[in-house]
């Protein structure tokens, strides 16, 4: 198999049903040790830096401009650390790079391991809905949170280091831009995706737990936000490759 197939060889599309992002402030001593040296972390008064869930039900991926009787409807969960990259030109993109990609549909795994390095396993995936609460939780992955997405005048998580929602924001996921480094041959590959009218809506976290996140040591880390999307269209550009100097 080529090695370039997993370099985002064309642009894709799909269609958000929901898209949970949590975001967790983590001291950035701790999380410098986990992006390659040409990545640099996103931090918050010099201080903080964030490790991000995304819980995202997703409906007709497939390449751009495919009939949607192609496209793929998956559940996906990414843990990805919010940095910062400076190309060749001295442009800084900021965006995430992605520590682990699970997913509850086997046809995504196997796609998603041909055309991207994000590396997917399968897990299992249980939803439970009603009027106030909402519970997302995986037994094989070993994660759950409960929220409230309906709930109005949501406060800030209590640990929070930030002070508004407009702060907040600024670390809402997904960002603009996702990376993949090839230390080996000192690539990084950008890809770019694009949505319109993302708009994120506080939700209120009543109880939340993540093996991956605890297994890291992160026992300090702490809720910094969390928000929901909904019914959105996105789209990914083709990869970007560039020697990283």
């Amino acid at each position: 198999m080529l090695p370039s197939l997993k370099n985002h060889p064309f642009s894709v599309e799909a269609f958000f049903e929901s898209s949970i992002v949590i975001t967790f402030a983590i001291p950035k001593e701790h999380l410098e040790n986990l992006i390659p040296n040409c990545l640099e972390l996103e931090t918050f008064d010099n201080k903080w830096a964030f490790l991000a869930v995304a819980m995202v039900q997703t409906k007709d991926l497939k390449p751009k401009g495919f009939p949607n009787f192609l496209g793929n409807d998956f559940f996906l969960i990414g843990y990805r650390v919010f940095v910062r990259y400076y190309n060749q030109k001295g442009k800084r993109f900021r965006g995430l790079y992605i520590l682990k990609s699970e997913t509850d549909s086997k046809k995504m795994k196997f796609a998603g391991n041909i055309f991207t390095h994000y590396n997917y396993s399968t897990t299992d995936i249980h939803r439970k809905e009603s009027k106030q609460l909402n519970q997302i939780y995986s037994k094989k992955s070993d994660f759950q949170i409960t929220f409230n997405k309906n709930k109005s005048d949501i406060s800030l998580p209590k640990n929070s280091p930030f002070s508004t929602w407009k702060e907040a924001r600024k670390f809402a996921g997904p960002l603009p831009f996702t990376f993949t480094v090839n230390k080996e041959k000192n690539e990084v590959l950008i890809i770019e995706g694009l949505r319109k009218n993302w708009k994120p809506k506080p939700i209120e976290i009543i109880d939340s737990n993540f093996s991956f996140i605890r297994n890291l040591g992160f026992t300090n880390a702490k809720i910094a936000n969390a928000f929901i999307i909904e019914n959105i269209p996105y789209y990914w550009k083709k990869g970007k490759v560039e020697l990283w100097k």
